[in-house]
C-alpha cells in the first residue's frame, strides 16, 4: 500500500484541513477506505482564490525572467519522475488503474513539465510590420488566477496539461481534483509546494482544492479573480461552466466527452486491427474520453472479425491495478460501475446482443470491487441511445458498414467529434478518411498514443478550446500590442 499523504489540502499557500465535507476515498480493487480528506469550503476558494492573486502579482514571481520561470518547470518535472513510483502506486490505489498505466501517466505528467519548459525558454513576441511612422510589437502578460477543474479518469496527466502552461504563464492556479480521487493531485501539489518553497517563490502559486459535489468548481468558475478556466469532464457541467464563462467575458477550455469512431476496412492488417481496438476501449477499463466504443467493421470483414475479437476479448485478464497481469481494472466507483451496467441493461432493452461480457465477474477477488467484464454488443443500429451516449466503461458498441459513403455518415452522426481510429492498409482511403470524419484527433493504424507537442481538441460537444501543443502558453495568457513612435511630427492636435 502506498503512503497516504495526511488529511490537509494546499490552501493559500499553507497546508491545513479544509473547512467543507469529508471526502472518503476508496480503493476500487475492494472497497477498503484508503483515507479521509476534508473537502475546501467557499470560504477556503475565497481565501485560496485572493492569496493566488497576490502571489502572481508579486515582484519575486511576476518579474521573473523566462528561462529562469522555465528552470523552475524542469525542477518540478524532475521531482515528478524521482517520485513516479510513489505517485503511480498512489494512483493505483486511488482510481484503480493498472500501475503499467499511471506509471505512464507520471512520467507523462513529468515530461508536460519539461516540455512546457523548453516552450517557455524558446517562446518568442514579434515586432509586427510598421504601417506608419512608430514601431509595433506584440507582447503577452499573464491572465492572473485561472481555474483548473479535473476528472477522476487520469488525474496526475491532467493536472500537469494545466498547471504546468498556466505556471508557464506567469499566473497561479486554483486546481480542484475530481471528488474520487483527489489523492495525487494532493501529491502533486506537494511537489510544486516543495519546488516553489525552494526557489524562494510564493507558495500560493497553486492550491489543491478538493470538493465534495459541484459547490468547489461552481465557486472556482464564478470567482471575480478568476480570469480564465480550464475544464476536463462531462458535456453537462462544461455547458454551465461555459455560460458563467461568458457572463464573466473570460477565456475557458473544455475538454469534454466522446463517442468516437473506430474503422476497420476490409483491406486492414486484421491482427493489427484486433489488438488496437481492444486497446483502443479496453485499456483504462474504458474510462477515457477518447476511447473507441463504436467499432464500424465493413460488411465483407464484420463477421470474422467481431467473431474473432469476442473470442479475443473473453481471455482478457481483469483483476486489481495492482497486479502485474491485469489488463482490465476495475472501474472507479461502484456508483460508475453501476451506471456502466445499466447501460448494458439498456443495449438489451434496445434489441442489442451481448456477444460477451455483460456483468461484473464472479468470484472472491472481485466480489467487493468495482469490476465490470469487458463487453461487446451487436445488432443496434447506430441511432440507439447505447451507440450515441458516452459509457464511460469496458462497452464495445459493433456496427457494420457497406461503403464509404454511408461509414462516414453513420461515425459523423455523434453529438461528439473527439476522436477516431482507421486500420487500413490504403494510405490514400486513410488520408480522405481522416479529413472526412468529424473529429480533433485521428490515429491510423494505431490509437491513444499522445504527444504534449501535438494539439488536442474536439469537435461538437466534445469540447471548445485547444490543450498541449507548441502554442499551449498562449492559452493562459493575454496578448497586448504596444506602439513606439519614431517621428519627430507633432500630432495633429498638438498645440
Amino acid at each position: 500500500m502506498p503512503r497516504i499523504p495526511a488529511d490537509e489540502i494546499l490552501i493559500a499557500g499553507r497546508w491545513r484541513r479544509g473547512r467543507g465535507l469529508p471526502i472518503h476515498t476508496a480503493d476500487p480493487a475492494d472497497g477498503t477506505v484508503l483515507t479521509t480528506v476534508h473537502a475546501a469550503s467557499v470560504e477556503d476558494v475565497e481565501e485560496a482564490a485572493h492569496a493566488a492573486a497576490g502571489a502572481a502579482a508579486a515582484p519575486e514571481w511576476r518579474d521573473l525572467l523566462s528561462h529562469e520561470r522555465a528552470r523552475v518547470l524542469h525542477r518540478i518535472g524532475d521531482a515528478i519522475e524521482e517520485h513516479a513510483e510513489e505517485l503511480s502506486a498512489l494512483q493505483t490505489a486511488d482510481t484503480g488503474k493498472t500501475l503499467g498505466e499511471t506509471r505512464a501517466l507520471a512520467l507523462s505528467a513529468a515530461g508536460t513539465f519539461r516540455y512546457t519548459a523548453a516552450a517557455l525558454e524558446t517562446a518568442e513576441d514579434a515586432l509586427t510590420p510598421s504601417r506608419g511612422p512608430y514601431l509595433t510589437m506584440s507582447v503577452h502578460e499573464p491572465i492572473g488566477v485561472v481555474g483548473a477543474i479535473n476528472p477522476w479518469n487520469s488525474p496526475i496527466a491532467s493536472d500537469a496539461q494545466k498547471v504546468a502552461p498556466a505556471l508557464a504563464g506567469g499566473n497561479a492556479v486554483l486546481l480542484k481534483p475530481a471528488e474520487w480521487t483527489p489523492l495525487v493531485s494532493l501529491a502533486l501539489g506537494r511537489i510544486v509546494h516543495r519546488v516553489l518553497a525552494g526557489a524562494g517563490l510564493p507558495t500560493a502559486l497553486l492550491a489543491v482544492l478538493p470538493g465534495k459535489g459541484s459547490i468547489v468548481g461552481d465557486a472556482i468558475v464564478r470567482h471575480p479573480l478568476v480570469g480564465r478556466v480550464g475544464f476536463t469532464g462531462g458535456t453537462g457541467t462544461g455547458r454551465g461552466i461555459a455560460h458563467v464563462a461568458a457572463d464573466k467575458l473570460i477565456p475557458a477550455s473544455l475538454e469534454l466527452g466522446g463517442k468516437s469512431p473506430t474503422i476497420v476496412r476490409e483491406d486492414a492488417d486484421v491482427e493489427q486491427a484486433l489488438a488496437g481496438v481492444m486497446y483502443g476501449i479496453f485499456s483504462s477499463s474504458g474510462q477515457s474520453c477518447i476511447a473507441g466504443s463504436r467499432l464500424f467493421v465493413q460488411a465483407g470483414l464484420y463477421d470474422t472479425f467481431v467473431g474473432e475479437l469476442v473470442d479475443r476479448v473473453r481471455k482478457l485478464r481483469v483483476g486489481p491495478g495492482a497486479s502485474p497481469d491485469t489488463q482490465v481494472a476495475p472501474l472507479v466507483h461502484h456508483r460508475h460501475r453501476d451506471a456502466v451496467a445499466a447501460y448494458v441493461d439498456l443495449a438489451r432493452e434496445e434489441g442489442g446482443r451481448v456477444l460477451c461480457g455483460g456483468a461484473a465477474p464472479e468470484g472472491e477477488l472481485y466480489a467487493k470491487g468495482a469490476y465490470y467484464l469487458p463487453t461487446v454488443i451487436d445488432g443496434l443500429p447506430n441511432s440507439a441511445r447505447t451507440c450515441q451516449e458516452e459509457i464511460f466503461g469496458p462497452v464495445l458498441v459493433a456496427l457494420r458498414y457497406d461503403d464509404e459513403d454511408e461509414l462516414v455518415a453513420q461515425a459523423n452522426d455523434s453529438d461528439f467529434g473527439l476522436a477516431c481510429g482507421i486500420w487500413t492498409r490504403d494510405a490514400r482511403a486513410a488520408w480522405r478518411l481522416g479529413r472526412r470524419i468529424d473529429a480533433g484527433t485521428v490515429w491510423i493504424n494505431t490509437y491513444k498514443q499522445f504527444s504534449i507537442s501535438t494539439p488536442f481538441a474536439g469537435m461538437k460537444d466534445s469540447g471548445l478550446g485547444t490543450e498541449k501543443g507548441r502554442e499551449l502558453i498562449r492559452a493562459y495568457q493575454r496578448q497586448k500590442s504596444l506602439y513606439w513612435s519614431t517621428d519627430s511630427t507633432p500630432l495633429p492636435w498638438a498645440n
